[in-house]
């Protein structure tokens, strides 16, 4: 969570030295040589090899940021580390949505947003994919959660009629892609049951990853060759670097592998039960280090957006 927590500000610092396009192309196509090169080292660990793949409802956390999704149970997983042929689509179009489509909104959106209104909409990952999996017909709707989701989504309306519903709102454009990007990663988990009880979690986030990257690699290619960073990169201050380092090797790979590990140990509800943690602490890391300074329409809203998650995710772990 401290990993994820500091994503927001690395990133929030990162977009002052390079475009949005750039710094996000840049950090799909590095998390997924990261988790290349890591994978193999790693699938060799019997605490991987040994961790079942969970259900479509216990998928890992949100790349981008740390939403964390809860466990309805676990199956037995397929340990080798490649895929048969018929699922490499699947895990084409869970690289579609889970990273690409997640990572890239979440990047860019932050360009047009404050930590305080992104941590929150990407907190409430949970609710975008129980609404997908009603929609699906892999959930039920029940009265508990429709209320839930009444309260949660009336916290966004308030949040962003904070600084105004009209197209000149500061911060319109940037929540509308940050949550473009949740609904990607909601997409990928409720389709990610198709692979999930063939493969362990390892596989599955390498492969996703590896499609992201591919995916992400034509934009990364036009935007080096679009902002001539080959003959101007020395003139990037080596912090911009760093930024994308961090959210490539720390809040996508190495995150993903503790949350594998303590797969090992806790349940999957009860790592989700952290993630209220997640805009809280980003928030005040905003305040702290960005100046940002939130409204009291904010923290109303803030505060029923995530009374809505909890209110159907406590029954549902009960």
């Amino acid at each position: 969570m401290v990993i994820w927590a500091f994503n927001f500000l690395v990133v929030k610092f990162g977009l002052r030295y390079l475009p949005a396009l750039t710094f996000a192309s840049l950090r799909v196509v590095a998390a997924g040589l990261f988790m290349l090169l890591i994978a193999p080292l790693t699938a060799r660990w019997p605490v991987f090899r040994s961790v079942p793949a969970p259900d479509a409802a216990a998928l890992p956390p949100d790349p981008s940021a740390g939403a964390s999704s809860r466990a309805k149970g676990f199956s037995s997983a397929r340990r080798a580390l490649w895929p048969v042929g018929q699922d490499l689509f699947v895990f084409f179009y869970l690289g579609l949505f889970g990273v690409a489509v997640n990572q890239l909104c979440f990047t860019i959106g932050l360009q047009y947003t404050n930590v305080t209104h992104s941590s929150i909409i990407v907190g409430l990952a949970p609710i975008y994919t129980l609404t997908l999996a009603v929609l699906f017909r892999l959930e039920r709707l029940t009265r508990r959660i429709a209320s839930g989701m009444a309260v949660a989504f009336s916290g966004i309306v308030l949040l962003a009629s904070s600084t105004g519903m009209t197209h000149r709102s500061p911060t319109l454009l940037g929540d509308a892609i940050t949550m473009c990007g949740s609904l990607g990663f909601a997409v990928y988990v409720v389709l990610g049951k198709r692979v999930a009880g063939r493969y362990n979690p390892l596989t599955v986030t390498t492969w996703n990853f590896i499609f992201g990257a591919l995916i992400a690699l034509p934009l990364a290619i036009e935007q080096f060759l679009t902002n001539n960073l080959a003959h101007v990169w020395r003139a990037v201050p080596w912090q911009a670097y760093a930024c994308v380092f961090y959210t490539a090797l720390f809040s996508s790979t190495l995150a993903y592998l503790f949350y594998f590990w303590l797969l090992r140990y806790l349940e999957a509800s009860q790592l989700a039960s952290f993630s209220y943690l997640l805009p809280v602490s980003a928030s005040a890391l905003s305040i702290l280090f960005l100046g940002e300074r939130g409204s009291l329409l904010e923290l109303v809203g803030a505060g029923l957006a995530l009374l809505g998650v909890y209110y159907i995710e406590s029954a549902r772990r009960s």
